[in-house]
């Protein structure tokens, strides 16, 4: 006999819900950060042209969100983002808007009780722990 593996409940359906802990946030926002400025400093000078590294991580969000639900930091930390109402990746161009949204800072900094900055809200995305 064969059974279905068990499908996971998409986060905003889960009264268990737990999201990641800042301080993994946080970390993966830091080790992308210096990805950022040392790819930045390929083709411009992160000290004098302060868009440069701002622009490789919405970049750099966009693709590996959109298509990993995961940077480079969150691999790191053992976290991911994922939709919130069906678990899944929330694609290029969500991952571009919360990728922009982020380089504004004001809208991370406004969390409900989920963990979920107003980047992620209007992105309709969440920040869980990875699955080992």
């Amino acid at each position: 006999m064969t059974t279905q593996p068990h499908a996971s409940t998409p986060p905003a359906a889960d009264p268990d819900f737990v999201p990641a802990e800042l301080g993994r946030r946080f970390g993966a926002l830091i080790i992308d950060w210096v990805l950022c400025l040392l790819a930045a400093g390929l083709f411009a000078s992160p000290t004098r042209d302060g868009w440069a590294p701002v622009l490789v991580l919405i970049v750099e969000y966009a693709i590996f969100l959109g298509l990993f639900a995961q940077t480079p930091g969150m691999y790191l930390t053992r976290i991911r983002c994922v939709a919130w109402s069906d678990g899944g990746r929330i694609g290029l161009l969500r991952a571009l808007l919360r990728g922009v949204l982020l380089a504004l800072v004001v809208p991370a900094l406004l969390m409900d009780h989920n963990r979920r900055g107003l980047h992620d809200r209007l992105t309709n995305s969440v920040i869980t722990p990875a699955p080992r």
